[in-house]
């Protein structure tokens, strides 16, 4: 007899500000649990000393996270002037010092550089992996690495204030693979005075902003209600500018089954991703051709 999965069939997001300590799987952990749900996972890792937009998907909305993990983001963060550490944040050893402090006004016309297309190093402490193993266990394992720059298409980059002559708080907009660490630490070695980051927060990624989000406390306070299930999102909150076709009733059964399906559309080309609905509720993300949804993922939003 087939073993019985734990928890209820939640299928949605649930958005989150999360506070300074927990990890982000912390977080997932919590949310998953306030909501006895089977499945859920996060739409981009925000560090412990992070705070702001954690996206969760739960159930079948795990599978629309690349829609939000690739999309742009925005970050609020302060930089910190005169010290660089290992890390690139304030959790790190500090590897060099510095009594230089930039201007406004330098550290305005050095921003410039930092916007568009740019390469940027990873930080060591990071998510990338190196020969199957993630950069951030081989460097705290004391091996120095020499890690590769990547593309990074930052939208915006803009100075908001300067507290004192140590610190500065900028936001940057930029899409998957941006690193705010790099840019403290890239700008500091720009400006001559090196840098690191010591406050992170995230205002929103894709579709999702920090506003509409719930703290931590609150999800305790709801935990295992109906009024916490109500401020769930739908599982299509998810596809941002993803096109939606609605099926016909023979096209929805079909694409539930993995099968091309028939969908109306006036406004998507020939190989154009879309999204197909029945009735109001998602039914699969595919390939538009010649007047079918062709399905790569398919939503079993009914199963037990």
């Amino acid at each position: 007899m087939a073993r019985r999965q734990r928890g209820r069939p939640v299928h949605g997001w649930l958005l989150i500000d999360k506070p300074a300590g927990p990890t982000s799987a912390q977080v997932v952990a919590k949310v998953r649990w306030a909501l006895d749900a089977r499945k859920a996972g996060h739409a981009g890792t925000l560090d412990p000393a992070a705070t702001g937009l954690l996206a969760i998907a739960l159930g079948e909305a795990t599978k629309t996270v690349p829609y939000v993990t690739d999309a742009d983001k925005c970050y609020r963060f302060t930089v910190r002037w005169g010290v660089r550490t290992a890390t690139d944040d304030a959790e790190g050893e500090v590897i060099a010092t510095s009594g230089a402090r930039p201007a406004r006004e330098a550290i305005e016309t050095a921003l410039g550089a930092f916007r568009g297309d740019i390469l940027q190093i990873p930080p060591n402490v990071s998510a990338v992996k190196v020969e199957g193993e993630r950069a951030y266990d081989l460097a705290r394992a004391g091996e120095v690495l020499d890690l590769a720059a990547r593309p990074l298409h930052v939208a915006r980059l803009d100075l908001i204030g300067t507290p004192d002559a140590d610190t500065a708080i900028l936001e940057m907009e930029c899409g998957k693979g941006g690193y705010v660490r790099a840019i403290a630490r890239d700008l500091g070695e720009a400006l001559g005075c090196h840098g690191h980051v010591i406050e992170l927060r995230r205002l929103w990624s894709g579709p999702f902003d920090v506003d509409e989000a719930l703290g931590l406390d609150e999800v305790e306070r709801l935990a295992r209600t109906p009024d916490l299930d109500r401020r769930l999102l739908g599982l299509e909150a998810g596809l941002g500018d993803l096109p939606c076709l609605p099926a016909t009733p023979q096209g929805a059964t079909r694409l539930r089954n993995g099968n091309p399906g028939l969908v109306l559309s006036s406004t998507v080309d020939y190989g154009d991703e879309a999204w197909a609905s029945y009735e109001g509720a998602p039914v699969a993300i595919g390939i538009y051709r010649g007047g079918e949804l062709h399905p790569t993922r398919v939503f079993r939003l009914d199963a037990d």
